[in-house]
């Protein structure tokens, strides 16, 4: 393939589209997504070829020492130049089972307005615009099809550890729920919610933050889903006590029960385990599993092969199915 050929990169990115799918319905998962094959990050597909960005957004740095910046605004009105149901339309072309969705949260977003605020363009106007430009980004997919639409927030966590006031966190909360109020009772229950602390390059952000001051407010955020990393997390049961005391009586919760950033693959024991550890302290009919975080979830990540990943998910659907037969489900 030769370098920036945009016909030859889209060819490639479809077969790994289907590749994808292919092995995930293979490894009898019964929900698949497309891995985000396509999108330059999870965090940035909107903005890709969009005007009125500038280079020196905000940097968020990792522990390894490694950073990842954002753009940042110049001119208004921000408007998606993409929107994740075109990457939806393109699973559900391969996929025989349903298929979630994975779009960026609206607060991780915010973050594109400078501090000290654009002329002719009001802080209040960008967050109108953006707020309507989530609304259609998640209402496109639920449309289109999505089993569930998952809001990626891996900056709330994040947010923590740059504000513990919690003042910023409160913030990201609020926005996001001025979007999910845009949508029924019946749409918020295809919505979910994922955090983790950040997982790029095989290092974090923010895994020595406390969950003890998100998880609270995180499920405060007005969505029928939430996936949870747990499985990286030197205390899961204490974890698992907070989510149980906090979780709301109409949610369901995802449980991390792999760590895409250790190498070692987890046994379908391993993850027998945790799963039951979970159902200890939470219904069963409101528990599902996940993996912790994306793979890969920027394009120049390659700090976990495809394979090791997929051996991966095999022994997360496995575990699962041990556990859910031990607990006669």
């Amino acid at each position: 393939m030769s370098a920036g050929d945009p016909v030859e990169t889209a060819a490639a990115q479809g077969a790994a589209v289907r590749d994808t799918i292919r092995r995930l319905e293979e490894i009898g998962s019964p929900v698949v997504t497309d891995g985000e094959q396509s999108k330059p990050s999870f965090a940035t597909y909107p903005l890709a070829g969009a005007d009125g960005l500038g280079p020196d957004g905000v940097v968020i740095p990792f522990e390894d020492g490694h950073t990842r910046q954002l753009p940042v605004l110049t001119s208004g009105p921000f408007r998606y130049a993409v929107h994740a149901q075109d990457y939806l339309r393109a699973a559900l072309s391969h996929a025989n089972v349903p298929v979630k969705q994975a779009v960026i949260a609206p607060s991780a977003l915010s973050l594109l307005y400078p501090s000290d605020g654009l002329d002719g363009y009001p802080a209040k106007a960008f967050r109108d615009d953006l707020v309507a430009e989530a609304e259609a980004d998640i209402r496109g997919c639920l449309n289109a099809g999505a089993h569930v639409v998952q809001l990626d927030f891996t900056e709330g966590r994040l947010s923590l550890k740059l504000d513990p006031s919690g003042g910023v966190l409160d913030d990201f909360v609020a926005l996001n729920n001025q979007v999910l109020d845009r949508f029924s009772e019946a749409e918020r229950a295809r919505i979910g919610v994922h955090t983790c602390p950040g997982g790029d390059q095989d290092s974090t952000h923010s895994l020595d933050v406390d969950y003890a001051g998100l998880l609270p407010k995180l499920f405060q955020i007005r969505a029928g889903n939430f996936y949870v990393q747990l499985a990286s997390e030197s205390d899961p049961e204490r974890v698992l006590g907070i989510i149980a005391d906090h979780l709301p009586a109409s949610a369901r919760v995802f449980v991390g029960v792999i760590d895409p950033i250790d190498p070692r693959v987890e046994t379908p024991e391993e993850v027998r385990d945790r799963v039951l550890a979970a159902a200890a302290r939470i219904p069963v009919e409101r528990l599902g599993t996940c993996d912790d975080c994306g793979f890969a979830p920027f394009a120049d990540d390659t700090s976990t092969s495809r394979e090791i990943a997929f051996a991966k998910i095999r022994a997360r659907v496995e575990g699962t199915a041990l556990a859910s037969t031990q607990l006669g489900l």
